[in-house]
């Protein structure tokens, strides 16, 4: 079973469609470890976040493979945590939306950078 936090942030991740497609072949082949690793290696998640998007991948969930998909994902998911981003950005404090951000999830430094940019571009093209 994996975690609400490992959950989100495997769908806020972006993962390339190719990986998607070779781990969802390996896992039904049984070769989970394998497509936890092709999972990690393309996006960057961590190992528990990889085993959520794996397992999502199996409930045929496909995963964001932009940062404009993941940040429509988190608005569906966690609209309550958008706004609270919403609000730092607005405050001009990025560095606190992208703290925020790893704080409720378990997202690197780098997606965390990029998911906040997106929003920040979202919230200056509205």
């Amino acid at each position: 079973m994996t975690t609400s936090k490992a959950r989100i942030t495997a769908l806020i991740t972006p993962v390339g469609q190719d990986a998607q497609d070779e781990a969802r072949a390996l896992a039904e082949e049984g070769r989970t470890s394998k497509a936890v690793a092709r999972l990690r290696k393309d996006s960057g998640l961590g190992l528990h976040p990889a085993s959520a998007a794996l397992d999502l991948l199996g409930e045929g969930r496909p995963l964001p493979t932009s940062y404009e998909q993941a940040l429509g994902t988190l608005r569906d998911e966690c609209p309550e945590l958008v706004g609270e981003l919403t609000v730092l950005l607005h405050h001009d404090d990025r560095n606190g939306a992208i703290r925020l951000l790893r704080e409720r999830t378990d997202m690197d430094l780098a997606g965390g950078y990029h998911l906040v940019e997106a929003l920040t571009a979202h919230l200056g093209a509205a």
